[in-house]
């Protein structure tokens, strides 16, 4: 039901829609709910409570190789999938690698990249890239790496303290307009993935040593941060010749201002050929037997797997069916996918650290 105003506040209304743009104040039950995009991962896709938030800002926070990149870069791939429009804008303060884009499924001809470690030319790219609504998702790699005007153009020995911080904090409240879409009408949403690094307080003697670069204020700016940390090695061989192919990635939702918050996510990310999978992938089917399995999707039975009319013996041949089976595969990720809708519970275990 539309609320019905009053003239006083029609005429406010209509004042203020007119000042600043129509739609600008609206009531609340005309605001379209919050369009996701998937990340590639099914596990992360339901830790996030259906995949990254669109006309958001969102922080993939971490220590070095531990699967930063990986995430932003296999959340292109999974848009490329799906809409063949999709566009990126990767603005590399680091260097870019094309072959590892390629080889985690990015299509590198849809991608624009910015090369650029000024912080101040890097930040005004992401507003004019927004402000266009032309393009569909900007990645920052990395910030730490981003050096601000004041601090490039003096001698090594003269202090530039706080400048990076002072910049992103301003940069995030310019960027804010940029961001945001029409609450009613169907504008092309965006997203912003921020990459960045821990780093080590000095002299804290008690609590976390840990904090990131640009300053605490950018916190309140990201809808949801994510902690990434690298769990185990995914080894392929034996003896001397066994060698790292992967690893298993835990990502932990420290903010979510979506869905619930502190939950975990483990997947598999295979970085080098010789695994189970190709390098570049992610263990989807492994994925799905988990989280079917929590959800009760599939019925597990002692050591047997029951879904419909099919039974598998043990967790590992059903994973073998849906690396085999597409059909399969989509079919029980769509039944995960849909507890969401029917019961937005808490499908992954929180983290108890």
């Amino acid at each position: 039901m539309t609320m019905t105003l009053n003239a006083d506040l029609l005429k406010v209304v209509a004042q203020l829609n007119k000042k600043h743009g129509a739609n600008t104040v609206v009531t609340a039950d005309l605001v379209k709910h919050i369009k996701r995009i998937p990340t590639g991962s099914l596990t992360l896709d339901l830790v996030l409570g259906g995949g990254w938030p669109t006309n958001q800002w969102v922080e993939v926070i971490g220590e070095a190789s531990h699967g930063k990149t990986a995430i932003a870069l296999k959340t292109i791939a999974a848009n490329q999938a799906v809409n063949p429009d999709f566009t990126a804008v990767w603005v590399a303060a680091e260097p870019f690698d094309k072959g590892y884009a390629e080889m985690c499924g990015v299509d590198t001809t849809k991608v624009l990249l910015v090369e650029t470690n000024s912080m101040e030319d890097a930040f005004d790219a992401c507003i004019q890239f927004m402000e266009s609504k032309a393009v569909d998702l900007v990645v920052v790699d990395s910030l730490p790496a981003l050096v601000p005007g004041a601090e490039d153009e003096k001698d090594m020995d003269e202090f530039t303290v706080g400048r990076g911080a002072l910049i992103t904090n301003k940069f995030f409240r310019k960027v804010a307009s940029a961001t945001r879409r029409d609450m009613v009408e169907d504008e092309r949403p965006v997203l912003g993935i921020m990459i960045n690094q821990y780093r080590m307080k000095i002299g804290v003697m008690h609590g976390d040593p840990r904090t990131t670069p640009g300053g605490l204020g950018k916190d309140y700016a990201y809808t949801i941060r994510c902690e990434v940390k690298r769990d185990e090695w995914l080894e392929a061989g034996t003896g001397q010749e066994k060698r790292r192919v992967g690893q298993t990635i835990r990502i932990k939702t420290i903010k979510n201002k979506t869905f619930a918050p502190q939950q975990t996510a483990y997947l598999d990310f295979y970085f080098s050929e010789g695994g189970l999978l190709p390098a570049g992938s992610y263990d989807r089917a492994k994925e799905i037997v988990a989280l079917s399995i929590l959800n009760g999707i599939v019925d597990r039975r002692g050591g047997w797997m029951y879904y419909g009319d099919r039974k598998w013996q043990g967790a590992q041949a059903l994973i073998d069916s849906l690396r085999e089976e597409v059909e399969l595969s989509e079919e029980i990720s769509s039944a995960v996918m849909d507890t969401l809708k029917s019961q937005p519970k808490l499908m992954i275990e929180a983290d108890e650290d």
